[in-house]
């Protein structure tokens, strides 16, 4: 049956399999596979350079596969662009709006590149303008806004065609924590709403709170896929406890650790203890006569993921 796998399934909204990416000699995309479901929200989480962007540009068709296979809506990025494009939002890294038209006219003019009537794209501009909080500022200079809401401003744009797919290349990258959360909150909603999500992020906290399902990219391969809790149920344990020592100070902890975690992480400014017990390895390492400066419980991230799957940190 056209448009569905073999089994009865519904196609994936993308679909990958080998999927490369060269830059002459160099490898920015090494082969990878993975399939983004209609209606979730799918991440790829790594640091910067492990390929996420060069993955988003072909999904978005507008870098070419050097090798493998991509579908885009069951589409053909190499043949069939332009209809991908037609039904794609697409929110790039760094904000692209017009800064001499007004907040409303960056969304009305976008609009007339997809054929929308004058009177549509202004009846959806100021729908969307209403969605992200910024009906408001809508006669306003794009120029003077913060960077929360020229964020806002360019998912609301990459709305205006009603996309089925809607790519986020880092879409919180420099906000501060509450622009952050408010627009985590309109992505959250889009979701709900049924539009399909594919963002990159460096942010732990930000996969963990939008991704239903992602995978972790290092050095462009994929080096796990799951659901944040999968993820950290599988390579992690349940607590971390973060030791901290003073500063200069001489501390031999060659084997005085030993025993008290599944695993020790010792990094340059802190000594990592992985257990399911975060309060009792604190009293054993008193016991031991260790004296760290603070010592901090918590839950473990996608952090502790990464750092288990490639020994650094997300951001080095």
């Amino acid at each position: 049956m056209p448009g569905r796998m073999s089994r009865g399934e519904p196609l994936p909204l993308v679909h990958a399999r080998g999927l490369t990416k060269r830059f002459g000699a160099f490898t920015a995309v090494d082969a990878i596979d993975f399939d983004v479901a209609r209606g979730e929200a799918f991440g790829f989480l790594g640091p910067n350079g492990a390929g996420k962007t060069s993955t988003m540009r072909m999904i978005g068709c507008v870098s070419p596969v050097t090798a493998g296979t991509l579908r885009v809506l069951g589409l053909d990025p190499a043949t069939d662009g332009p209809r991908i494009r037609a039904r794609l939002g697409v929110v790039p890294q760094q904000d692209s709006l017009d800064m001499e038209l007004t907040v409303r006219e960056n969304l009305v003019i976008y609009g007339r590149y997809f054929d929308l009537s004058r009177a549509e794209a202004r009846r959806r501009a100021d729908a969307l303008l209403d969605f992200v909080q910024l009906l408001d500022r809508a006669d306003s200079q794009v120029e003077p806004l913060s960077g929360g809401m020229k964020r806002r401003l360019t998912i609301a744009r990459a709305l205006i065609n009603e996309p089925e797919l809607l790519l986020l290349d880092e879409p919180t990258t420099g906000l501060d924590p509450q622009a952050r959360h408010l627009l985590w909150d309109k992505l959250y909603r889009l979701k709900q709403e049924g539009v399909t999500l594919v963002l990159t992020t460096h942010y732990m906290d930000e996969a963990e709170q939008l991704c239903d399902r992602l995978v972790v990219m290092d050095k462009a391969k994929i080096v796990a896929e799951g659901s944040p809790r999968q993820l950290i149920e599988r390579y992690v344990t349940r607590e971390v406890l973060e030791l901290r020592f003073p500063a200069g100070a001489s501390v031999d902890l060659d084997g005085r650790l030993e025993g008290l975690a599944e695993r020790v992480e010792q990094l340059p400014d802190r000594v990592l203890l992985y257990t399911d017990d975060g309060e009792a390895a604190v009293v054993a390492v008193h016991e031991r006569g260790l004296r760290p400066e603070s010592a901090l419980v918590r839950r473990s991230t996608l952090e502790d993921v990464f750092l288990r799957l490639t020994g650094r940190t997300l951001v080095d």
